[in-house]
């Protein structure tokens, strides 16, 4: 069975740092592609940051670009969500999504249960 497990939320002041992790295995991790989602309260489910599997390429909501970084390292089935400066309006719960290709954005074959990120002003 493939369970995305997210995890690194938690608690921090505005302008501080947090670094997700999401660890998946039961399918071949290197070919597809990972993506980080959020939802706040009362708002829809949106698409923060995705990283294709074959070539590396990254893609980041216009609200994240340069304080989030995505990566992975495909020898411990993990993506990371390294996130910089945080603002009063990144809180929310953050979920792993597995792509189902090796493309971003080609929609989510499995989704990890979330981890919350506070962000305290």
């Amino acid at each position: 069975e493939v369970q995305p497990v997210e995890s690194g939320g938690g608690l921090v002041q505005a302008g501080g740092s947090l670094r997700l992790s999401c660890a998946a295995s039961g399918f071949t991790f290197d070919a597809n592609a990972i993506a980080w989602f959020r939802q706040a309260p009362g708002k829809e489910r949106e698409g923060v940051s995705c990283i294709s599997s074959s070539d590396g390429i990254t893609y980041y909501q216009d609200s994240v670009k340069g304080r989030f970084t995505i990566s992975r390292d495909n020898a411990k089935n993990t993506v990371y969500l390294q996130m910089n400066s945080l603002k009063p309006e990144d809180p929310a719960v953050y979920y792993c999504s597995v792509q189902g290709s090796n493309w971003c954005w080609s929609g989510t074959a499995y989704w990890g249960k979330g981890t919350l990120v506070t962000v305290s002003s």
